[in-house]
Parts: structure tokens; C-alpha cells; sequence
């Protein structure tokens, strides 16, 4: 028996219930509602990273934009942050990004399939639709890996603790200390 193939048209058929779903490769994945202190760092995230922006004129950091490299390819990202110049050709009439950002962040949920996923499988679709650099955060663990790319494939280039700066080659003049993301995250 052949597996469903699912597309983007599918997903608009799908309920709005509060479920993510998203599409890589053609196989759906459905995500329940993210924990608060997932949305916590989510926030941090792109409240850091727009207020570089903002100084720079850069570009934007956006939170579950919608991004469909292809019909069977459709994700929502936790956060990402696009150039300008980029932005310009990447958002459509329909209010989704359709080229890859340069930056895409993922902040793990709980559970081995949200990490494989996270890990692996929107880790190769990043990499082959062209994402320069992906950073996986682990609010549970207080940790960050950031991925970059490296002879046209994404490449976990180190992983920073809570005492790490983070910074960025793409984000020229960006810092923030790894502990300020988890500021009011209790350990659970």
C-alpha cells in the first residue's frame, strides 16, 4: 500500500484547531500546542534578534511564518530571520515566505519524534532549500546548536551553553549571552 503524499492544498483542508501541521517531503507531521516556556524562548529569540534588526536595517525576524519551498514542502519554523534584500523576493501575494530565509530557528518540544524532526528532518530540508544557517534550541537543557552551511550543506558548527555568547557571521555586530534566552525559564 502507498503512502499519502500530502501537499499544501491538503494542509488548507485541514482544521484550524490549534495543531500545526506541517509537510516535508510529502509526509505530514502534526505538532500539539508548544509549551509555554518553548514560546517564552521563541520570543526572546526574535525580540534579540529584531532589535539588531531594527539598529541595522538588516532585515526581519519573524515567529511561524509560513514557508513553502514546494507543494510537499510546506513548514512553519519557529523563528527566522531574513535580509532585506532577500525578503523582497521570498514574500508572496498569499503572506508566505517562498524562498528560504537565512537564518531558521527551531526550539525543541518534548518528545524523541519532536526532536527527530527538528534533528534530522527539517535539518536536511534546510539544508538542501538553501537555509544558511539553523539553530536548534534545547530550552529544557539551556543549550543551542548552531548549524552552518558548509560546502552547500548544513554542518553543526558548535553547540553554546548557558555562559556562551551567540553570535553570528550573518548577523554582523549581533550578541546575546545563551542564558539570557532562558531568563525566566524554570528547570523543569
Amino acid at each position: 500500500m502507498q503512502a499519502l503524499h500530502w501537499n499544501s492544498h491538503d494542509l488548507a483542508l485541514l482544521p484550524d484547531n490549534g495543531k500545526r501541521y506541517e509537510i516535508v517531503d510529502g509526509e505530514l507531521y502534526v505538532s500539539k500546542q508548544p509549551h509555554y516556556h518553548h514560546q517564552f524562548v521563541c520570543v526572546r529569540l526574535a525580540m534579540f534578534l529584531q532589535m539588531w534588526s531594527d539598529q541595522t536595517q538588516a532585515g526581519e525576524a519573524n515567529f511561524a511564518p509560513g514557508l513553502i519551498f514546494a507543494d510537499d514542502d510546506d513548514v512553519a519554523p519557529d523563528v527566522v530571520w531574513t535580509s532585506q534584500q532577500r525578503l523582497r523576493g521570498a514574500l508572496q501575494a498569499d503572506g508566505k515566505l517562498h524562498t528560504s530565509p537565512e537564518l531558521v530557528i527551531e526550539v525543541l518540544s518534548p518528545g524523541s519524534e519532536n526532536t527527530r524532526r527538528d534533528r534530522e528532518v527539517k535539518l536536511k530540508l534546510y539544508s538542501r532549500r538553501g537555509v544558511d544557517e539553523y539553530w536548534v534550541v534545547n530550552w529544557q537543557e539551556r543549550r543551542l546548536e548552531i548549524y552552518r552551511r558548509e560546502k552547500a550543506k548544513l554542518t553543526l558548527h558548535e553547540t553554546l551553553n548557558e555562559t556562551d555568547i551567540l553570535q553570528s557571521p550573518l548577523l554582523p555586530g549581533f550578541n546575546c549571552q545563551v542564558k539570557q534566552l532562558f531568563s525566566s525559564v524554570s528547570r523543569l
